[in-house]
């Protein structure tokens, strides 16, 4: 059964392999459905997952999580009562790191 929109979760991939400065551009944002859960996921500076928790702001999705590959998706901010504050949800991240 397909998930719908308000189901959905994205990966926000963010990090990076070499050294950076806070002049390097976070990557486009991924086509968010309304009503999803981004997971922001990645290697990567706290500095750059400031940035990208900034430009989620205002986003159509329902909740933003960071990836803890030792926990799962921790979710930080939500404007929906699908998701809570400090709520783990298990999810597969098939991205590379």
């Amino acid at each position: 059964m397909p998930q719908e929109d308000s189901e959905k979760i994205i990966f926000y991939h963010i990090g990076t392999k070499t050294p950076i400065t806070p002049s390097e551009p976070l990557p486009p944002l991924p086509a968010l459905p309304r009503g999803s859960l981004v997971v922001i996921e990645g290697r990567s500076p706290i500095w750059r997952y400031g940035f990208a928790f900034h430009k989620l702001h205002g986003s159509p999705a329902a909740a933003v999580a960071v990836y803890d590959p030792r926990l799962g998706a921790v979710v930080v901010a939500s404007h929906s009562p699908k998701f809570t504050e400090g709520e783990v949800i298990d999810v597969e991240n098939d991205a590379k790191s």
